[in-house]
C-alpha cells in the first residue's frame, strides 16, 4: 500500500468536502432530503467524527496500544480495491450512530479543520508504525495504522458520494 498515494487521495478528499460545504447555504445544509436519511448536516457530523476516531484508533497503533490479531481476508479485499462492496447498505454501529447529529456550517467547518490537523500530526509518524499491531473496527475487525489510513480514504469517499445522492434527490424533487 502506496501510504503516500492515499495520504494525497484522503486530502483530495477532504477538498472536495471543503468545496461543497462552501457552496451550502445553512437551510439547505441540515434539510432532511427527499430520499430519507441523513441532511448533509448529519453526513459530514458523522464522516468527520468518524475519522477522528479512526485516527485516534491508527495513532494508537502507532503508539503499539493494540493487538497481534489477523485482518480478516474480506476487509484485505476491501481495502486491496479501495471501495466497500456495491449495493449493499451499511448500518452505522448504533454508539457511532449516536454521536451523528445536525450540525451547523461553522461546526462542519471546524470538523475538517480539527481532522486536517491530527491527519497532519499523524501522517508522519505512520512508517514507524508495527504492522503486526491493530485496533479494532467495529464493523472491519483488526486494522493496523496503515490499514486504518486506507479506511479513512475509502470512508471518506463513500460518504462524498452519498452527498451527491442527497444533491441528485433535491434536483429531482424539484
Amino acid at each position: 500500500m502506496n501510504t503516500a498515494k492515499v495520504y494525497q487521495s484522503i486530502i483530495k478528499i477532504v477538498n472536495a468536502y471543503q468545496v461543497s460545504l462552501n457552496k451550502m447555504d445553512e437551510a439547505d445544509f441540515v434539510l432532511s432530503p427527499p430520499i430519507g436519511g441523513w441532511s448533509y448536516s448529519e453526513v459530514y457530523s458523522h464522516i468527520f467524527d468518524s475519522s477522528l476516531l479512526s485516527l485516534m484508533a491508527l495513532n494508537n497503533c502507532i503508539k503499539g496500544e493494540g493487538e497481534k490479531k489477523p485482518t480478516l481476508f474480506g476487509v484485505k479485499l476491501i481495502l486491496f480495491f479501495g471501495t466497500l462492496p456495491p449495493g449493499k447498505k451499511y448500518n452505522v454501529p448504533k454508539r457511532l450512530a449516536e454521536r451523528v447529529k445536525k450540525i451547523n456550517i461553522m461546526a462542519a467547518q471546524q470538523f475538517i479543520t480539527d481532522f486536517e490537523l491530527q491527519l497532519g500530526k499523524t501522517y508522519p509518524q505512520l512508517n514507524g508504525a508495527n504492522p503486526k499491531i491493530k485496533v479494532k473496527h467495529p464493523r472491519l475487525g483488526y486494522l493496523n495504522a496503515k490499514q486504518w489510513l486506507r479506511f479513512i480514504e475509502i470512508h471518506l469517499n463513500h460518504h462524498l458520494k452519498q452527498l451527491k445522492r442527497i444533491e441528485n434527490s433535491f434536483e429531482l424533487a424539484q
